[in-house]
């Protein structure tokens, strides 16, 4: 049984391949067009996924949509009503795109995809329940989702129980968490639905001196974590942008323009907002142990990818276990939507152990073989040797030990927004100078966004303050007190003077307030990345290093080898590694930019 999951037309399409209930394949389309949160039907990600199962399009079953259109047209057209005449440039630009697409989802995938029996659907908030529930651990856990807007809810909560599914309420627009966080990343100069992980990183280096203010004029929130907004400081109803003139001025002046100097005002907006929604959602969390009496919590949506939020769950929160969709946002819809079809509508059940999920550690896009590979390098004629499987490891831990930033692709590409190992950029941790050095010279971005570890899972408590495994880069604790270095540095300091003090033996990952987001790496999961990391203890008595994401400001992640190699070449990189080639930056030929990386992607 074959079941292919679509998510498109409003940010980070995907596709997602199931067969008989079994994860076999999920990518967003950017990593294929390389446009970052590509929101166009995922035409190549779905043929990724066919491919990957060695299927053509006739033998799919179903093909399903993550979400009902007509229900959100229906919002959309029932706000407008309300606010008319306001909003009417809003209405016209949106017009194109819903009645040549997205009210017709049904011809657009036949078209896009050859495909010729009935498409399936089903609602957004079920999608994202779905892909938080069915691939968990837990034969039975509460289900909380939290995002922006999907049709007409902006969160809900239920449980799941074997191949069963309940919701039991939601929280419908325009009172939404996830609009609100969106809301002051607009304010504070980053770009909605992308940039809110800025303003959580942002937030650290501020004083959340606005907390009450936001209380008091922006939200109504009741001891169950729902919520009211007062809708006259903001202008996402029907306008251009997500606040107004009220809400600037309430702020002490207007939004920041993008890619202007951060000033203590937006740190401290960032502080108070975090701290709000923290707040909010442990409230939503404490009401839905009382409703459930579940022991454990699955989590999905936008929402859930506020590491700092569900570091605070684990840790003062009801539930037992967590488990996070790693593909949280509106890309994992594909892969619950299948999910959802598979286990609601066919009525088959699940096979769980209550210990290992079902996501396979995210490891579910493309892999390259090493003859792909070769043949590719020896074409263009760049330098590079051969490591074997004995020296592979040991060589690369050596190169980060001695400073070197190292950028890595090896077997198959996460799905989701973190890099786990698969396509990562890798440097030493214990260094100051790694975080400078990445995000000014290889990342290309804003310099007080922090960088994650990854440690060993059996050796992660050395470290961090955590008790159960985090291996996808979801969740932030705290790096542990004997580690740390007393601040001297003062909180009046101007922000640069701040985020060069050194906080930790371990200064690259350790942010502003001590904490990290931290991914543990298992062995039975990606040996390949786990043996890097065994190594490098075994050179310095360290058992962890940095690992960001491979690509650079504006850009997706890389996917193909060829992706891979444009990224190393153009920054400041100084090794590459592509599975067993290891490639050296002063050994390259000049580097030359084409359109070669922009080709199809070829498929072995």
């Amino acid at each position: 049984m074959n079941i292919l999951g679509i998510s498109a037309f409003y940010h980070d399409s995907a596709a997602c391949l199931v067969q008989d209930g079994a994860i076999i394949a999920a990518a967003q389309e950017e990593r294929f067009t390389r446009k970052k949160h590509d929101p166009r039907f995922p035409k190549k990600a779905a043929q990724y996924c066919l491919t990957e199962g060695k299927i053509s399009v006739k033998d799919l079953d179903h093909v399903v949509f993550y979400d009902k259109p007509f229900l959100t047209f229906d919002r959309l057209l029932m706000t407008y009503l309300s606010i008319a005449p306001r909003g009417v440039r809003s209405w016209i630009e949106a017009m194109p795109l819903w009645l040549g697409k997205k009210l017709h989802i049904p011809k657009v995938i036949k078209k896009e995809l050859g495909y010729e029996k009935d498409v399936l659907f089903t609602e957004h908030h079920e999608a994202h329940a779905a892909s938080a529930f069915y691939p968990s651990p837990f034969s039975e856990a509460a289900i909380l989702t939290i995002d922006g807007v999907g049709e007409w809810a902006t969160a809900s909560y239920g449980f799941g129980k074997g191949k069963d599914l309940t919701l039991l309420k939601e929280l419908q627009f325009p009172d939404s968490l996830g609009l609100l966080y969106s809301a002051f990343t607009y304010f504070t100069g980053f770009r909605v639905n992308s940039g809110e992980y800025k303003l959580m990183g942002l937030a650290p280096y501020g004083r959340p001196i606005y907390k009450k203010l936001i209380y008091k004029d922006l939200i109504d929130v009741k001891e169950d974590g729902s919520l009211r907004l007062n809708l006259s400081y903001f202008d996402f109803l029907g306008g251009m942008k997500m606040t107004n003139g009220r809400f600037a001025k309430l702020f002490d002046g207007p939004a920041r323009k993008p890619e202007s100097d951060i000033t203590q005002r937006e740190m401290d907006i960032a502080a108070s907002i975090q701290v709000v929604t923290e707040e909010v959602i442990l409230k939503m969390v404490n009401h839905l142990y009382k409703e459930t009496s579940q022991k454990n919590l699955c989590l999905a949506g936008g929402v859930a990818l506020n590491c700092v939020a569900n570091g605070r769950i684990l840790k003062e929160g009801p539930f037992e276990n967590i488990w996070i969709q790693p593909a949280a946002g509106d890309a994992g819809g594909a892969l619950g939507a299948a999910l959802s079809v598979w286990h609601r509508y066919l009525e088959q059940d699940r096979m769980c152990d209550d210990r290992t999920d079902t996501q396979y550690g995210s490891y579910l896009g493309p892999q390259y073989s090493k003859e792909h590979i070769r043949d590719y390098l020896d074409k263009n004629g760049f330098v590079y040797t051969t490591l074997d499987k004995d020296n592979k490891a040991s060589t690369i831990a050596k190169e980060i030990a001695s400073g070197k930033i190292v950028g890595y692709l090896s077997g198959r590409m996460e799905f989701g927004p973190r890099a786990l190992g698969g396509r990562s950029i890798l440097g030493d941790a214990r260094s100051k100078e790694t975080q400078t050095t990445m995000n000014l010279k290889i990342k290309y971005r804003e310099s007080f966004r922090p960088f994650a570890p990854s440690v060993l899972e059996e050796k992660a408590a050395n470290y961090f303050s955590i008790e159960s495994p985090s291996p996808y880069m979801l969740m932030v604790t705290k790096v542990n007190k004997e580690r740390c270095l007393d601040k001297k540095v003062p909180a009046s300091a101007p922000l640069m003077e701040r985020l060069k003090e050194k906080r930790s033996d371990i200064p690259a990952i350790t942010h502003l307030d001590y904490s990290a987001r931290l991914q543990t790496v298992n062995k039975s999961t990606n040996a390949d990345y786990h043996a890097i990391l065994s190594q490098f203890e075994k050179e310095t008595g360290f058992a962890l290093i940095v690992n960001t994401s491979f690509n650079v400001r504006g850009e997706p992640i890389v996917c193909t080898p060829q992706d891979a190699y444009r990224c190393f070449m153009r920054t400041e990189m100084d090794v590459l590694v592509l599975e067993n080639f290891i490639l050296y930056k002063e050994k390259q030929p000049p580097w030359k930019e084409t359109k070669e990386w922009q080709k199809d992607l070829i498929l072995d």
